[in-house]
C-alpha cells in the first residue's frame, strides 16, 4: 500500500505552497487554496517517520462529509473536492484563535481540573465533577493559534477582546457559529451511536468581510468521540471511556517510551503496525460517517492528484 508522505506540485496559477505537519496548502492566484491531506501522522507535535496509507483520504472525506452537512448552518470555505485527498476552497484570512468547545470534562480540561483549577479560559467549571462527566452546557475555551513549532495556548474571551485579537462583533459571531456547529455535530454523532466530546473549529474572513468555517471539521484528528453505548455504566464505575480518536497511536508511543520529550526516539513502526493504524482509520471513517470506505487507487497517487486538480483549475 502506497502512502503519500510529501507533495511538490506546480499547479497552473500557483503562487505559493505551505507545508504543514500533515497537510500541504497550495495557493492559486492568491484567491483559491488547494489543500492536500497527506498520509503523514503526527503525535506529541512530532511527525512520525512512516505514512499511514489512506489516512489522508479518511480525514479529507470525513471533513468533506461534515462541511457539506453543516453548510446551511455555517458558511464554509469549500468549493470542491476533485480528488479523495484534496479540498479546494476560497482563501480567507484566518482568525488568530481556534474555537475549542467542550461538552465533557476530558483531555486538557480534565487535567486542569485534576490540578485544582476551576476556571478554564475564564470559564468556570462546576465543583464535584469527575473526568469525562458532561458539563451542564458546552463551554467554549479558545486557544491562540501558535506559530509553527509552538504549542497553542489557552486564552479567555476577555483577553481576546482586550488585546484586539478579534473584534467584539466578529467574536460574538464566532461563538454563535461554534455552538451551532457543535449542536449539529452532536446530533450527527448521536445518530451513529457516538458522543461528540470536544472539538475545535477554525474560521477566516473573506474579502467581502463575511466569516466562514475553514480547515477540517469533526475529524478524529480535531475531535474526541466516545461510544454512547455503555457510557453511563463506565462513568458510574469510574472506568475509562471507549474512545474513537487517534488516542490509540499516542498510547502505543507511550508504551514504547516516547512522549515527544527531548532525547526520546520514535519507536520503530513495523509494517504490521502501520497496517493496523490504517485499518483503524478506515474503521473511524465508517463509524463516524455511516458510509462504506472506498479506497482510492493509490498506484500512481501523485499523478492522480495532479491530474484531478489541474482538471478542476482549468474548468474554473
Amino acid at each position: 500500500m502506497a502512502a503519500l508522505t510529501k507533495t511538490d506540485f506546480n499547479f497552473t496559477g500557483q503562487t505559493s505552497v505551505y507545508h504543514g505537519k500533515v497537510r500541504e496548502v497550495y495557493s492559486i492566484k492568491n484567491d483559491v487554496l488547494v489543500m492536500i491531506a497527506s498520509d503523514r501522522i503526527s503525535a506529541f507535535d512530532v511527525v512520525l517517520p512512516k505514512g499511514i496509507p489512506y489516512k489522508g483520504q479518511v480525514l479529507n472525506q470525513i471533513a468533506e462529509h461534515f462541511l457539506d452537512a453543516t453548510a446551511s448552518i455555517v458558511p464554509n470555505w469549500k468549493l470542491a473536492s476533485p480528488d479523495p485527498v484534496v479540498t479546494i476552497g476560497k482563501r480567507a484570512e484566518p482568525f488568530k484563535v481556534e474555537m475549542v468547545i467542550r461538552g465533557y470534562l476530558s483531555g486538557h480540561a480534565a487535567r486542569e481540573y485534576k490540578a485544582g483549577k476551576r476556571m478554564l479560559c475564564g470559564v468556570p467549571m462546576p465543583e464535584g465533577m469527575k473526568e469525562n462527566d458532561r458539563f451542564p452546557e458546552p463551554i467554549i475555551t479558545p486557544s491562540t493559534k501558535a506559530e509553527q513549532g509552538l504549542h497553542d495556548e489557552d486564552i479567555s474571551r476577555e483577553d481576546i477582546l482586550r488585546k484586539h485579537i478579534v473584534d467584539e462583533a466578529d467574536y460574538i459571531q464566532l461563538e454563535k457559529y461554534t455552538r451551532a456547529l457543535f449542536a449539529k455535530g452532536t446530533e450527527m454523532a448521536a445518530a451513529r451511536g457516538l458522543i461528540l466530546v470536544d472539538t475545535k473549529y477554525e474560521f477566516g474572513k473573506l474579502e467581502d468581510g463575511s466569516i466562514v468555517l475553514i480547515d477540517e471539521i469533526h475529524t478524529p484528528d480535531s475531535s474526541r468521540y466516545f461510544y454512547a453505548d455503555g457510557y453511563a455504566e463506565r462513568q458510574a464505575k469510574g472506568e475509562k471511556q471507549k474512545q474513537l480518536s487517534k488516542e490509540f497511536v499516542r498510547e502505543w508511543l507511550i508504551e514504547n517510551g516516547f512522549q515527544g520529550k527531548e532525547g526520546q526516539t520514535v519507536p520503530h513502526m513495523s509494517e504490521a503496525f502501520v497496517t493496523t493504524v490504517s485499518a483503524r482509520y478506515i474503521e473511524l471513517f465508517e463509524q463516524i460517517t455511516g458510509m462504506q470506505f472506498v479506497p482510492a487507487d493509490n498506484s500512481a497517487i501523485e499523478q492522480r492528484i495532479f491530474e484531478n486538480v489541474e482538471r478542476y483549475l482549468n474548468q474554473h
